[in-house]
């Protein structure tokens, strides 16, 4: 792997982590892409430049973690009913994940499993704004602070479907947080914070398991590289997000699926990638 593909693939976890559109499938096609074949490492160095993006979001919703910092010291009660309802939101992954780590990566990492995952994701979330724009305006419902510890549960077990590959952790979250009641605004932000635990989670644990053999393979300046890529991707992407959905639908995000989806199974049957 060169600096340039570290770079690449920084980038691509950037832009792709925080929105509904799975990091983890763009990652690998990219890889395959730059004839990155996955291993340990491989995917240990696609799991850890993920924390650029973590730092992005930490920097973003700083005053959110403060308040869950102040909860803590027992200095803000909102704030530590938030964190409560994000650390049950965050254990059925924990659970799910330590049972069907070793099983995920060997059978559901491959482009079939994710091409049919954003093409579902993608009808799922064309099917719900239909539906929301029937019933009323997704733009309504509860707050971030309105979110009860049974809601943060149910939008903690839907995460855990975002551990089929393509999918999106984002997605299962925000579609999980509307599902409860929560408004756009609300899920979104929802999704960024317990992002921080989830990935922040999953980060510390592949590295645990695989750092070293990944630094043996690429060496601290590619990981620095992209995780830097990483960070400042991230910052742009959910800037724009954030902004974007203040005035429009969730749609684009299951069209751009589709297409993706499409695309994608298009280049694996002319054997473009493999």
């Amino acid at each position: 792997m060169t600096i340039v593909d570290s770079v690449i693939l920084g980038i691509v976890e950037g832009l792709t982590e925080y929105l509904p559109v799975s990091s983890t499938g763009h990652l690998l096609v990219t890889q395959a892409l730059l004839g990155i074949h996955n291993n340990a490492a491989d995917d240990a160095f696609a799991v850890c430049i993920q924390s650029g993006a973590i730092l992005a979001v930490l920097g973003l919703y700083y005053m959110r973690v403060k308040e869950m910092v102040l909860g803590v010291l027992g200095k803000n009660p909102a704030g530590l009913r938030m964190l409560i309802n994000l650390m049950i939101a965050f254990v059925p992954a924990v659970v799910i994940g330590l049972i069907f780590d070793d099983w995920i990566k060997t059978f559901l990492f491959g482009l079939k499993p994710v091409i049919v995952a954003w093409v579902v994701g993608g009808l799922g979330i064309l099917i719900y704004v239909r539906y929301s724009r029937k019933k009323g305006d997704e733009h309504q419902g509860l707050d971030f602070e309105e979110l009860t510890p049974k809601k943060a549960f149910i939008i903690g077990l839907l995460q855990c479907v975002a551990m089929w590959p393509g999918t999106s952790r984002s997605l299962m979250t925000m579609l999980g947080g509307m599902f409860v009641g929560l408004s756009l605004s609300a899920a979104v932000e929802f999704s960024f914070v317990l992002g921080l635990i989830t990935l922040g989670a999953a980060t510390c644990y592949d590295a645990m398991k695989h750092g070293q053999e990944m630094l043996n393979q690429f060496g601290w300046e590619s990981l620095a590289v992209g995780t830097f890529a990483s960070w400042l991707s991230a910052v742009v992407a959910v800037k724009w997000m954030v902004s974007y959905l203040q005035k429009h639908s969730f749609a684009v995000f299951g069209w751009y699926r589709l297409a993706v989806g499409i695309i994608v199974t298009v280049l694996v049957g002319f054997n473009v990638i493999v």
